[in-house]
C-alpha cells in the first residue's frame, strides 16, 4: 500500500506535531485564493468598451451619468476614471494626481493577501524541512537511549523518526506547489487589471485635456 492509498488521519499524526503548521498553512492558502478568485471575477469587466461608453457620455456633456455608470461598476477601473472626472476642466496635472491618488487606494484592494499567499508558498516546504529535522532528531535521541541501555538498535525504532521526516517534506511539497502556482496566476491578474487600469486612466486624461 502506498501513501495515497493510506487512511488521511494516520499519515497526518505520523508526521508529527510539525504537520498542524502546514495544516493550518494550507487551510489558509485555501482560503485565500477563493476569496481572491471571487473577488476577480466579481470586478472583471470589459474595461475597452466601459471606458468607450464613458467616453461617448463625456463627448456629450453627460458627465452626471458617467459618473454615475463609474459608481455604479464594481471595478476598480471605474473609480479611477470617476476620480479623473470629477476633475473635469481642472489641470492636466490635478487629473493626473486625483487618479493617483485614486490608484493608492484601489491598487491595495486587489493586491490585498497575496504577500500572505507568497510566505505560505515559501514557509510550507521550510516547515516540511523542519519536520524532517526533527524527525531526524527522534532517530538518534532513539539510537542514544539503546546505545545507553546497551541494547541493540532495530529498524523498528529509527521508523517512527524516519517516517515523521518524510511525511513533512511530502507534506510542505504538497502545500507549497500549487499554491506557488496559484499565486503567480494571481498575481498575472492582478498585474492585467492594474495595466487596463493605467491604459483607461491615460485616455480619460488625454481626453479631458485635449
Amino acid at each position: 500500500m502506498n501513501i495515497w492509498q493510506m487512511n488521511f488521519w494516520k499519515v497526518f499524526l505520523a508526521g508529527g506535531p510539525i504537520m498542524w503548521p502546514i495544516l493550518i498553512s494550507s487551510i489558509w492558502a485555501l482560503a485565500i485564493v477563493i476569496e481572491k478568485l471571487w473577488y476577480l471575477r466579481k470586478i472583471k469587466i470589459n474595461s475597452t468598451y466601459f471606458l468607450r461608453n464613458i467616453l461617448e457620455k463625456l463627448k456629450q456633456q453627460r458627465i452626471k451619468e458617467a459618473i454615475y455608470d463609474c459608481d455604479k461598476t464594481l471595478s476598480p477601473v471605474g473609480q479611477i476614471l470617476k476620480a479623473g472626472i470629477l476633475k473635469h476642466g481642472k489641470s492636466r496635472q490635478d487629473i493626473k494626481e486625483a487618479i493617483e491618488d485614486a490608484s493608492l487606494y484601489e491598487i491595495p484592494i486587489l493586491e490585498k493577501n497575496l504577500a500572505v499567499l507568497a510566505t505560505i508558498a515559501h514557509i510550507s516546504p521550510l516547515l516540511g524541512l523542519l519536520g524532517t529535522v526533527t524527525g531526524m532528531v527522534s532517530c538518534f535521541n532513539a539510537i542514544q537511549l539503546k546505545s545507553t541501555a546497551s541494547h541493540p538498535v532495530s529498524p523498528g525504532d529509527l521508523a517512527g523518526g524516519i517516517w515523521e521526516a518524510l511525511l513533512t517534506t511530502v507534506a510542505g511539497l504538497v502545500v507549497a506547489i500549487p499554491v506557488f502556482i496559484t499565486y503567480n496566476y494571481l498575481v498575472g491578474r492582478v498585474n492585467s487589471m492594474i495595466l487596463e487600469m493605467e491604459k483607461a486612466a491615460t485616455e480619460l486624461v488625454n481626453f479631458l485635456t485635449e
